[in-house]
């Protein structure tokens, strides 16, 4: 997932150059190898004050545009706009990033703080009269200007950005925008800051070794080694976070304790507690709707997708509907043969949604001979690591080499510089793997300093950041990854690699500034690789003994590739459905009522879409951290989406018959890759393929159509 943070905090980050004051390490030039943020001189309390003087500055910027004597031209308002800022953009970035990965009750209270004024700052902006005049001028003036195709791109989203933030509406209506978008801001704070802290705060303490029957050793020593840092010497803690929660869903014979875990896990932010997020979701969506409608649209779904690859709501939901079907006839074929497993051991009850995965488990293990814990042995994280890097290296020649003096914001964070194939500086990337209390859950990517070309003319290389929450290194083994971790840092490191291998202009159409419904290709196609067993068997390597991955052993995971499909596309899309459900209304939902939409929401969204209760939502609306706090509101489909052209996308490298076909890779890079957002998604996406994407190769990805009988295609 491409970590969207100035959609969190401010919705428009322009980067640029110069600071003052360098008694406070945020504000001078970062006098660091490659220019990376002075991590170890960084304190919270420089935060704030970093901030605001971000703003005064970039408020001097914006002044200066606007009270230029000269006519407005494309060099004076709009590139001079698109530089300004540099000062905030440079500690927003390290802010945000901390603030995922470092966060703490000081940290909170910074964010809860700049919030509104960060929204404050960002309307000041975008609903300048004075400057948006300025803009349109030049707008009005765009067929005559002679620009480039970077520049015309760069002036018309410059334009488009001011009147979908309300520059065209009258004053009254601007006004109540701005009470709006300083609501959303702290909405959407509290939400994701309430989700993080009911995951730190729920523990299971088990006492009992016998309620430990069926739990991998790898999670037994874990859970130990948490008590422990608890105080809890002699007993065994698990958590919400992932690496503890999933092997416990997945293997412990207690069906009570599986209950117990799964419901907390569902439920985070929808307890009757300090973390309840269920009126603040809703006052998200009415929000979001009735700023939609000041703008023109009839809701706030309407009003995304309108920036989408997608582009409206019909073209959105007849594509989830065309995996939508299959996969739900799917699901209910593998409820039936969970059930019958249930039976077959003797027990008389029905299955249940904390039954799944563990039946999942038995049915993996009996029908395919895969134990994920055998699996994992092979996935050991640097040896994954050091497979993406020859993969990578195969397709474009780029390099790693590790940075062990510089500075790093944890302990357990690894830097690499990227080199081209020529030895010449790419950027620097960062990897932070594990979970911890300070940070958030899931996975995703963002940057330190994003890709451009300065106001002098100077190629500015980025420092791009990868975040998971991978199984971590216990007191006796290394951080061994399960499959699906294994191939999360493939889909992270897709992302890394747009960010790395941006080659353009401007700041606001470098990277991953493009579609949302695009965002996710370069992450997805990656996993592909990962799935290749001619490619796993370079890097599933025994974490002990250095042996590959058994042929048998890999020859069962291929037979196992379209296994438990059903559910996986089912839990997705009903989130997919939900996050819809929220943002398709033209209504607002009733103030006396707010505590009950979520309820109303998810029935309604099962009810429509024909659901089994077995299933739950991959992302329940009280934890949807993506739609409620992150940039996918009414654009979680875009994963799908995503799915549609990266399966095409591979099926590119297939017809070549060579997996690293240069040709394919260069072009890849090169209409894709480097291009970010200077151009239309699904224009690059024609300039790579040749055509529009095709819906066959994504349902034969997922199973969800009769497969083609391609013969394993070596390098």
């Amino acid at each position: 997932m491409k970590k969207y943070w100035f959609l969190l905090i401010f919705p428009v980050l322009l980067l640029g150059s110069c600071a003052q004051e360098p008694e406070n390490p945020l504000l001078a030039e970062f006098d660091t190898p490659f220019g990376v943020p002075p991590f170890n001189e960084i304190e919270n309390a420089h935060f704030e004050p970093a901030i605001l003087e971000g703003i005064r500055q970039q408020e001097e910027e914006i002044a200066a545009i606007v009270d230029n004597p000269a006519p407005p031209t494309f060099e004076n308002t709009i590139e001079a706009l698109e530089y300004s800022g540099g000062t905030l953009g440079r500690v927003m970035r390290v802010f945000s990033n901390y603030n995922s990965t470092m966060t703490g009750p000081e940290l909170e209270e910074i964010a809860r703080n700049m919030s509104p004024r960060l929204s404050e700052h960002s309307d000041n902006i975008r609903l300048n009269l004075d400057l948006f005049a300025r803009v349109n001028e030049v707008y009005g003036q765009r067929d005559m200007l002679d620009l480039n195709p970077e520049q015309m791109r760069l002036l018309e989203e410059t334009h488009k950005g001011f009147v979908r933030s309300g520059a065209n509406l009258p004053a009254e209506e601007q006004e109540r925008l701005r009470e709006i978008n300083t609501e959303l801001s702290s909405l959407t704070l509290t939400f994701g800051q309430n989700v993080l802290g009911e995951t730190n705060d729920f523990k299971m303490v088990v006492d009992n070794e016998e309620d430990l029957a069926g739990l991998p050793e790898s999670a037994i020593e874990g859970a130990a080694d948490r008590a422990e840092q608890e105080g809890l010497e002699g007993k065994w803690v698990f958590t919400l976070h992932n690496p503890s929660v999933m092997p416990f869903l997945y293997n412990a014979d207690n069906r009570e304790l599986r209950r117990e875990m799964q419901q907390a896990y569902i439920n985070r932010g929808n307890r009757d507690n300090d973390y309840n997020n269920r009126e603040i979701l809703a006052k998200i969506a009415n929000l979001r709707l009735e700023r939609s409608r000041l703008l023109g649209y009839d809701n706030y779904a309407a009003f995304s997708l309108e920036e989408t690859m997608a582009g409206d709501i019909p073209t959105v939901m007849e594509f989830c509907h065309e995996v939508w079907e299959p996969a739900l006839a799917l699901a209910k074929e593998e409820k039936e043969q969970l059930q019958q497993m249930v039976y077959d051991e003797g027990n008389d009850f029905q299955l249940e949604q904390w039954d799944w995965r563990y039946y999942t488990e038995k049915v993996r293990r009996e029908k395919y001979a895969l134990d994920e814990q055998e699996v994992r042995q092979y996935f050991e994280l640097n040896t994954v690591r050091d497979g993406i890097f020859m993969i990578v290296e195969n397709l474009w020649g780029l390099q790693f080499e590790e940075l062990h003096d510089i500075p790093r914001y944890h302990e357990d964070v690894q830097v690499f510089e990227v080199l081209e194939a020529d030895g010449s500086h790419l950027g620097v990337l960062y990897m932070d793997f594990h979970p911890r209390d300070s940070k958030r859950g899931g996975a995703w990517m963002s940057s330190f300093r994003s890709q451009r070309v300065d106001q002098d003319g100077n190629f500015v290389h980025p420092v791009i950041t990868i975040n998971g929450n991978f199984s971590p290194p216990t007191s006796t083994r290394p951080s061994l990854l399960t499959y699906d971790e294994m191939t999360t840092f493939f889909h992270e490191f897709g992302h890394a690699l747009h960010g790395l291998m941006s080659d353009v202009h401007y700041p606001s159409l470098a990277g991953t500034n493009v579609p949302r419904d695009f965002v996710e290709l370069p992450s997805q196609v990656m996993e592909n690789w990962a799935n290749e067993p001619e490619i796993m068997r370079t890097f599933a390597l025994h974490y002990e003994t250095g042996e590959p991955m058994p042929d048998e052993m890999m020859d069962r995971i291929v037979e196992s590739a379209h296994f438990n499909e059903g559910f996986a596309n089912v839990e997705y899309l009903a989130s997919t459905y939900l996050d819809m459900e929220y943002h398709i209304i033209t209504e607002p939902f009733d103030e006396d009522d707010l505590d009950e939409v979520s309820k109303n929401i998810e029935a309604r969204t099962i009810e429509n879409t024909g659901m089994i209760p077995e299933i739950h939502f991959r992302h329940a609306s009280t934890h949807f951290n993506h739609i409620f706090s992150g940039g996918y509101a009414a654009g979680y489909y875009s994963y799908l989406w995503s799915g549609l052209l990266d399966a095409d996308v591979y099926e590119a490298f297939r017809e070549t018959g060579d997996l690293f076909d240069q040709e394919t890779a260069r072009s890849l890079r090169e209409n894709i890759l480097e291009r970010g957002g200077t151009e239309d998604a699904m224009q690059m996406y024609i300039d790579f393929r040749g055509r529009e994407p095709v819906i066959e190769p994504l349902l034969r990805q997922r199973g969800l159509s009769e497969p083609i009988d391609p013969q394993v295609i070596r390098n």
